[in-house]
């Protein structure tokens, strides 16, 4: 078990140094980061976390910050996952809708205070950062909200406008320029 963390981690960790954050990379490799992360957590807390992703296949090129979600993951197994006896389940949804690409993290924990919150300034260092990055890639267009808590737990809101790329694409902005 130690040995395979350690592999774990060391393959989040060279994802993560091989990534500048301010880079934008597809949903597509974000959540194939997240589960290396994921992976790691679930070592930890077993049978105590539950993952579940859906994901409009359309959605998946889609353009985002490099490493976005990690720290709202982070932020729901230590506040909903790790506390609870039983654990919980985090979920990550996404779809397009118009001209925006719409990803809602969920997680069945006690959430916070309040009901639908606007961060401008969070909670939590982690969501005060996240907020941070999408206001310095997207200025005001963008959407962060905290839903909750509701009967199923704490959902995090994000609507980012419509950026895709193409391989094809990335390959000539690399080659012409």
């Amino acid at each position: 078990t130690a040995n395979s963390m350690i592999v774990q981690l060391s393959d989040f960790l060279r994802y993560s140094l091989d990534n500048d954050p301010i880079k934008r990379v597809s949903l597509e490799q974000e959540l194939d980061a997240l589960k290396l992360y994921l992976n790691i957590e679930q070592t930890r807390f077993g049978d105590r976390l539950e993952m579940q992703f859906d994901i409009q296949p359309q959605a998946s090129a889609v353009l985002v910050p490099s490493l976005i979600l990690q720290p709202l993951i982070e932020n729901a197994i230590k506040y909903a996952i790790a506390p609870a006896e039983k654990g919980g389940k985090i979920s990550v949804f996404s779809k397009l809708d118009g001209e925006h690409l719409v990803i809602e993290v969920k997680d069945t924990g006690a959430g916070i205070e309040g009901d639908h919150h606007s961060m401008v300034s969070g909670p939590g260092i982690g969501l005060k950062n996240t907020v941070d990055r999408l206001s310095a890639f997207y200025g005001d267009n963008y959407v962060f909200e905290l839903r909750g808590p509701n009967a199923s737990g704490m959902t995090i809101y994000i609507r980012l406008p419509l950026e895709k790329q193409t391989a094809e694409s990335n390959a000539e902005l690399v080659l012409g320029g």
